[in-house]
């Protein structure tokens, strides 16, 4: 504790010689408490200017509850493929009070809109973590389906997010091609987008979270900015969310997603 002590104390004393704010070390040390960066020793002009952006300005543009935005970056890192990033956040979620069953059910959420070939590993990690802190595995299930009602109760959750342009979705379809959107429900919404464990509001907001960080997905950002409005989340709501994850997926994503934010929801 006492070397703990006198290491905080000299990362102190170097985020005051590069002029990292006080606002910006109290949030970090909020989600990393006493965490002693190895970049900050290595690259410490890059980390002054990351930490004062990412932990003073970008925070500061709005007031996102610490659970939920941590919730949404983990979600962006899984996109990215991002693992270091995501247990670093994995970690800093468990810190400020988010459950591990919200934190698995942004990992399962992932599998259909990432792939599970990309979210396997972030498993993985997570099991690792759970393991490391004594969270006993397996998590209760959250399922609310079976497989029998997978199918009707994914369509009803379908329709509730994305609107009556479901039927139309249906009724447009290819022959071919039907099959498709017969997963989209049963499978994509049944067996995931149905689970307790998130609040439709925010699984919104992480699967948006998601298809901003994959890049070339303009045509579903725009289905998913129509399914937030219509599940509570308003223009600012989502605006803050592209703000939080800034920093972490890069401007050229996150200015795409402001294109498609105003093409579906413009500025009154």
């Amino acid at each position: 504790m006492v070397q703990n002590k006198k290491q905080r104390k000299n990362d102190c004393t170097e985020a005051s010689k590069f002029n990292i704010s006080i606002i910006a070390i109290k949030n970090h040390e909020e989600l990393w408490p006493n965490y002693i960066s190895k970049a900050g020793q290595t690259d410490p002009e890059l980390i002054e200017v990351f930490d004062n952006f990412a932990f003073d300005e970008v925070i500061s543009h709005d007031s996102m509850d610490v659970k939920l935005r941590v919730l949404l970056i983990m979600a962006s890192n899984i996109a990215s493929q991002a693992l270091t990033e995501y247990k670093m956040f994995m970690n800093a979620a468990l810190n400020v009070g988010v459950s591990p069953v919200e934190i698995r059910e942004v990992l399962y959420q992932a599998v259909p809109y990432v792939g599970i070939a990309k979210v396997i590993d972030f498993i993985y990690a997570t099991n690792e973590i759970f393991k490391e802190r004594n969270i006993v595995l397996p998590l209760e299930s959250q399922a609310t389906i079976t497989p029998e009602t997978r199918f009707e109760k994914g369509y009803a959750k379908q329709k509730e997010i994305i609107g009556d342009k479901i039927e139309d979705m249906y009724k447009n379809s290819p022959e071919d091609l039907l099959h498709i959107q017969r997963f989209l429900s049963a499978n994509c919404f049944g067996d995931y987008i149905t689970r307790n464990g998130l609040d439709v509001q925010t699984r919104e907001m992480v699967t948006l979270s998601f298809l901003i960080a994959l890049g070339g997905t303009e045509s579903q950002i725009k289905g998913h900015i129509t399914g937030n409005a219509n599940v509570g989340n308003d223009r600012q709501t989502l605006i803050n969310l592209m703000t939080q994850l800034l920093p972490y997926v890069g401007y050229p994503r996150t200015l795409n997603a402001i294109n498609c934010l105003n093409e579906i929801l413009p500025a009154k």
